[in-house]
């Protein structure tokens, strides 16, 4: 541990769109606000193309690049942006306390307020041939990335509401959509289940996995197996989504902070607070609802506002 003790008002831990907004709304209140990147600076925006659902960009714009404008922004009010994770804490239950943050298992730092942005990662299949073609046809979000399907043929991977959700989504801007579940039934709800069963171009393969993905730059096939008699087919599409689930990046603050049981940060209210004075959450961390982008940028502008106000109850 280093021999020196950095003591700051506003820690942010993370820098997906929640994060740098959080930064942006925190300089421009005079919290001097340091933030660590974490190992994916940017979030999850870095690893998609286009971006054409964030209001104000009315050509879009790719991830990386609003990411990066985004990083500006902050900067340009006083955030000072590092690069570095948090590896561990020790969160005063106090209400004036210091929040101890460890960065990369060496430096020390004590803040009065701490805004979590640590977002949630998606989880994909595992599948070398999957992987490569990240960005050029899979996709694990079918509300960010379907409008670029059009009236094509895609698939997607998932058994539960969400994947029940984002299917007929797709079969309303998709010529035809193949949901492959891999058990005999669906987890999602009934009521989903009809919606699924309901949609006319919608096509549900039980017992079902994916083989290969098939394409070299993009996605053009799927390659197919049934997990009960061994056989494989295959099917043209031109898109991939995975909607197997989200794992918040929240392991952590296990023991401190409150979480769901999937491990989701739990906020109070209409706020971003969580169960402990002055450690506040925003963005994917705390939302498994919504995800995207919009509603992460807003949960950070209420984060740094929720930490302002209790900066002030303080002085």
């Amino acid at each position: 541990m280093s021999d020196t003790i950095e003591k700051i008002k506003c820690l942010i831990i993370g820098s997906g769109p929640a994060g740098y907004t959080a930064a942006i709304y925190a300089a421009r209140a005079d919290m001097k606000p340091v933030m660590y990147t974490g190992m994916e600076p940017g979030g999850q925006l870095t690893t998609t193309t286009e971006v054409d659902n964030f209001p104000g960009y009315p050509e879009g714009i790719d991830g990386p690049t609003m990411m990066v404008q985004l990083q500006q922004q902050a900067e340009r009010f006083g955030t000072e942006v590092r690069i570095g994770m948090a590896t561990a804490v020790e969160f005063s239950k106090e209400k004036g306390g210091w929040h101890k943050v460890t960065v990369d298992g060496n430096k020390e730092i004590h803040a009065q307020t701490v805004i979590i942005s640590t977002g949630a990662t998606a989880k994909y299949l595992g599948l070398p041939s999957e992987q490569k073609l990240r960005g050029g046809g899979v996709s694990a979000c079918a509300v960010c990335d379907g409008f670029f399907y059009k009236n094509q043929d895609v698939a997607i991977v998932g058994a539960g509401d969400t994947a029940a959700e984002e299917a007929t989504y797709l079969a309303n801007i998709c010529k035809s959509v193949t949901m492959l579940v891999r058990k005999d039934a669906m987890r999602a709800s009934k009521a989903m289940q009809h919606r699924v069963e309901n949609t006319p171009n919608l096509k549900v393969l039980f017992n079902t996995e994916v083989d290969e993905v098939i394409g070299d730059q993009v996605v053009e096939g799927l390659r197919m197996v049934n997990n009960v008699t061994g056989e494989k087919s295959e099917i043209a599409i031109t898109g991939l989504f995975i909607a197997i689930g989200h794992k918040p990046n929240t392991d952590i603050f296990k023991g401190q902070l409150d979480m769901d049981d999937t491990g989701y940060l739990i906020t109070a209210g209409k706020t971003t607070k969580t169960n402990l004075p002055g450690v506040f959450a925003a963005g994917d961390v705390q939302d498994k609802e919504y995800r995207q982008a919009i509603t992460a940028a807003g949960t950070g502008c209420m984060a740094a506002l929720d930490a302002e106000r209790y900066l002030a109850t303080l002085e």
